[in-house]
């Protein structure tokens, strides 16, 4: 909802947002109590593996997750050595020691420790409830078993628990520091562009209120209407308030400075800058909330959540910054801008300006100058071709996690993946027979009505080889009526799902998108052009981010979620860029004519839109300390498609479009007549 200082005073304003920040405060702090650490909800929705999550409740252990206790000697030769000791008395004693220390913590009884056949290594396992106090859980097994530990054994905790510690230690340890940083790196952008002591301080506040706004309706959505709220959400989320608020604030009030050289009375001088700033900024928020919300058509369960979790920040974002800033603007005066205060009858700034200049230069040869443009792009580009995806979870973090050396130890001296292995619900353990993959299978367990039975099996293959895969296959073939999850189900499954989005949320964040250029724009080429640069914007980063995963962060393959969370990330906030400078474009061109007013377009637009580029790609950069490989990745991408975006495609690459098109760029509307604006306070009298 847009405000203006005729229909509400700003002090009203400013009073219903202290009472607003005041409720929402408390609130945006409970956020961490509903994040789900483990959910089906996370799963892909409709998969076999997530049908039998779901279904771990009829069985008597319930839903349990095994944080499983690898001892090993490795001698001097490695984990698969089989020269040095084997276990010795006081390695044992310490297993049976842990497994009565733990019997507290276990929801049923824990079972001897077992013994590796070459004599070098012991395993224990010890069910955990799978909740979301597995992490805490799982910290304590640690603490336990690295506790006197004999000289020379290696103790790790692996398993699904273990797998979980590892990840909430990872979000732990950076949570905080994340958000300091982040909020570091946009102050210093916005002092940078501004170079006033005051007048930075307003985005970045406007921007903590958004997230603290959001954060508190994201909860109550998650506390009393099931909203599904996952590891790792409030990261992106952070990310996106953060560079979202703070660009469409610097949109505001470049266009409120133009305006108090014109207006005397600062409160007109507002009105009539939100009334110009509202169509492109409620413009760029409908792009950015539609594209998230196409993610409400895919399958994998974080997806689904995360759009209208996105969207929710997208529109705090908005609502803070077209009503609280400009009261606080209005209510401060034209001194927050010291030390260059915008004076009543004040020329505009002279031509001659670095993004001016630049335009009479696309200008001379405007169709070289796009082909030179796409060139490098294509170059980019290129680099995708030699694209890996699907990381292991040896890769999961940037640092090998404790649970994964504990898994290689146990692959060392265990048959199999006794670790994670699959459930196979429902069907008859006959026909798991002769399977060729299978290490062995578990006795099988009835759950409570009696009406299912649920068998482990143990594959010979790791859970996230191609082999374990096409065992998994092979099962479920065999199993007809029954449902396959856990271990390589699961990462099958989720392959599978990712694979599914991409087909399905892509085109359709296309689509959304260009709707919306068009609607706004009231043409068709225009729009069509605006997205073949985004696109093509995209694929350069993606090329080019792949180039330094391989080369400088020495990743050997890119998450299956990075395509589509770049994806969506830059084509909804690239095309912000491109929605605002076309749109004053437009606005400037039915004053001037179109070739005039592409160059104004792109002379009053080019600082503050470029300004905006490095808030947003520092936002996201920031994930790049993340010790969760996923996130380095995404904030990579986006980052420097961000930059590209900003500094090639929107001021280069669509001003040579338009200038190549002519007034064919508009087709099939046409330029409206000069729109219709309040006229500007008389000139001041000088005194004689």
């Amino acid at each position: 909802m847009l405000l203006s200082s005729k229909r509400l005073t700003a002090w009203a304003v400013l009073a219903l947002w202290v009472a607003a920040v005041l409720a929402a405060v408390p609130l945006a702090g409970r956020l961490p109590d509903v994040v789900q650490a483990k959910s089906a909800a996370e799963l892909p929705r409709g998969a076999q593996s997530t049908e039998v999550e779901k279904l771990t409740d009829r069985f008597r252990d319930g839903r349990q997750a095994p944080a499983v206790i690898v001892y090993a000697r490795t001698g001097p030769s490695g984990p698969a050595s089989t020269s040095g000791a084997g276990i010795t008395a006081a390695d044992r004693a310490k297993a049976d020691a842990d497994r009565r220390a733990l019997a507290p913590l276990a929801t049923e009884p824990v079972g001897a420790p077992q013994a590796s056949r070459d004599g070098r290594a012991l395993l224990l396992a010890v069910p955990l409830h799978d909740d979301d106090r597995l992490s805490d859980n799982a910290g304590k097994v640690r603490d336990a078993v690295t506790r006197n530990v004999p000289h020379g054994l290696q103790v790790k905790v692996t398993g699904p628990a273990g797998a979980a510690l590892d990840a909430g230690d990872a979000f732990r340890k950076v949570d905080k520091p994340l958000l300091l940083i982040t909020v570091v790196l946009v102050a210093a952008v916005l002092l940078f562009t501004y170079r006033s002591p005051v007048l930075w301080l307003l985005p970045l506040a406007c921007a903590a209120i958004s997230l603290q706004v959001t954060n508190a309706v994201v909860y109550l959505l998650a506390e009393h209407a099931g909203l599904y709220v996952a590891d790792g959400m409030s990261t992106i989320l952070n990310a996106l308030v953060f560079g979202i608020s703070t660009d469409y604030a610097l949109l505001l009030l470049a266009r409120y400075r133009e305006e108090l050289r014109r207006h005397e009375d600062r409160h007109r001088a507002m009105a009539v800058a939100l009334r110009r700033a509202a169509a492109p900024v409620a413009a760029s928020a409908a792009t950015v909330c539609l594209g998230l919300l196409c993610l409400l058509a895919a399958r994998m369960g974080f997806n689904f959540a995360l759009g209208p979790i996105g969207a929710i920040g997208i529109i705090g974002g908005l609502v803070v910054v077209m009503t609280l800033l400009p009261a606080l603007l209005v209510v401060l005066g034209r001194w927050v801008f010291w030390p260059r205060v915008p004076r009543f009858g004040d020329a505009p700034p002279a031509r001659g300006g670095a993004w001016d200049r630049a335009g009479r230069r696309i200008a001379a040869r405007p169709r070289l100058v796009w082909t030179l443009g796409a060139a490098v792009l294509a170059a980019l580009a290129a680099g995708c071709l030699g694209i890996h995806t699907g990381l292991d979870r040896a890769h999961f973090l940037t640092t090998t996690p404790s649970s994964v050396q504990g898994e290689r130890l146990a692959a060392a001296h265990f048959p199999g993946d006794e670790s994670r292995p699959l459930q196979v619900v429902g069907g008859r353990p006959a026909d798991l027979r002769g399977i060729p993959g299978i290490a062995r299978t578990g006795t099988p367990e009835t759950s409570t009505d009696g009406r299912l039975t649920r068998t482990a099996v143990v594959l010979t293959s790791p859970p996230d080889s191609d082999a374990a895969e096409r065992t998994v296959e092979r099962i479920r073939r065999a199993v007809p009526g029954g449902l396959v999850g856990g271990g390589a189900a699961s990462e099958l499954d989720l392959a599978d799902a990712q694979a599914h989005d991409r087909r399905v949320v892509i085109p359709l964040v296309l689509g959304v998108v260009l709707v919306v250029l068009i609607a706004l724009l009231r043409a068709l080429v225009a729009p069509l052009l605006v997205m073949a640069t985004v696109v093509g914007s995209y694929f350069a980063a993606l090329g080019g981010s792949w180039l330094l995963f391989r080369h400088a962060f020495g990743f050997p393959a890119m998450d299956v979620q990075v395509a589509l969370m770049g994806f969506l990330f830059m084509v909804a906030l690239g095309v912000d860029y491109n929605l605002f400078l076309v749109s004053r474009v437009r606005e400037e061109a039915a004053a001037a004519g179109h070739r005039e007013g592409v160059l104004r377009g792109l002379g009053l637009t080019g600082g503050v839109i470029s300004s905006a580029g490095l808030v947003l790609a520092s936002t996201f950069g920031v994930l790049g300390v993340m010790p969760v490989t996923m996130f380095v990745e995404i904030g990579v991408l986006v980052s420097l498609g961000v930059l590209l975006d900003t500094f090639v495609v929107r001021p280069v690459i669509v001003p040579a479009l338009a200038l190549d098109t002519g007034p064919r760029f508009w087709w099939p509307g046409r330029l409206p007549r000069a729109q219709a604006c309040p006229a500007p306070d008389p000139e001041p009298v000088p005194n004689p």
